[in-house]
């Protein structure tokens, strides 16, 4: 197969791995920065154009677009889905995804436990939006924001008001959630692929932080998840209409709540700990999913 892989930096961990994985299956592939796609939008001849050349056509497509171009990247990944190209989680999705209010919403209207989640814009909302999810301590995030940027944990109720407030003079659009006490700096990361989790791990927030992403120095260890953890995993995804994604899920007394649903979720951390190629995993099911007419996935 002929594999593209849209990124702007092919030296990342993720996209080497995925790069290695492809080729050692004996495809070719490509990394293509999609800020450098430049695109005819012609019902007659529609083509995608790379540094000066035309495109020719590629079997299927892994978007790996940073959530700072993604309303450029996925203009052009639903160019190649246009042109025919298989999409390793389609353009709609990925919007869906990296809006994370839009995102909550569709969780929440199938029925998928989240952190009581407030969201508003007047600054009149302040007081009732803190008692709206339990007061503090609460949490505060950018809607924009990833890999722990823009996520605040305000411990009473006047830093949460102060912290609401900057953030609302910066013109951001926030959202506020209850804290989950009994997590302790803690969540579970599950990777799902087709409809299946392959893979999840425990990631711990480093001493005297309440973010366990690995990028803001969280460790992290294998884990065994339930049955309800699982199926709330894959459930989580699917509403998404995702087909690779990583969900980050707290496990609160009231049962598992998803935090957050990342649809281009970074292997290093995931392949590291658990040992499993989890690269390899995904061009495998491209290898499934990228031939017309031929698609497998499983629920379990």
């Amino acid at each position: 197969m002929k594999i593209a892989i849209l990124s702007r930096d092919g030296s990342l961990y993720s996209c080497k791995r995925l790069r290695q994985a492809a080729e050692q299956r004996g495809h070719q592939i490509d990394i293509i920065d999609p800020l450098s796609c430049y695109m005819n939008v012609n019902p007659a001849a529609p083509a995608i154009h790379y540094r000066g050349r035309k495109l020719q056509h590629y079997d299927a497509v892994i978007p790996r677009i940073g959530s700072a171009i993604t309303f450029y990247g996925t203009a052009v990944l639903r160019q190649f889905e246009l042109l025919g190209s298989y999409p390793l989680n389609e353009s709609v999705a990925i919007t869906r995804a990296r809006d994370k209010l839009r995102s909550l919403q569709l969780l929440a209207s199938q029925g998928i436990d989240l952190p009581i989640t407030g969201f508003a814009h007047s600054p009149d909302d302040t007081g009732d939006l803190i008692e709206l999810v339990g007061g503090a301590p609460l949490v505060v995030k950018l809607v924009e924001g990833t890999q722990g940027i823009g996520v605040v944990l305000a411990e009473t109720r006047q830093a949460a008001e102060s912290v609401i407030d900057a953030f609302r003079g910066l013109n951001a659009h926030i959202l506020v959630q209850e804290y989950i006490h009994e997590a302790q700096g803690r969540d579970i990361r599950c990777l799902v692929v087709g409809g299946r989790v392959i893979a999840a791990i425990e990631r711990q927030a480093k001493p005297g932080d309440f973010r366990s992403n690995l990028h803001r120095g969280g460790t992290a260890r294998r884990v065994q998840i339930t049955s309800k953890e699982r199926a709330t995993a894959i459930k989580a995804v699917a509403a998404l209409g995702l087909d690779v994604a990583g969900v980050d899920i707290l496990r609160a007394d009231r049962g598992p709540l998803v935090m957050e649903v990342n649809a281009s979720p970074g292997l290093e951390g995931i392949e590291n700990t658990t040992g499993l190629d989890i690269a390899g995993i995904m061009v495998e099911y491209i290898e499934q999913c990228g031939r017309p007419g031929f698609c497998l996935k499983s629920g379990g």
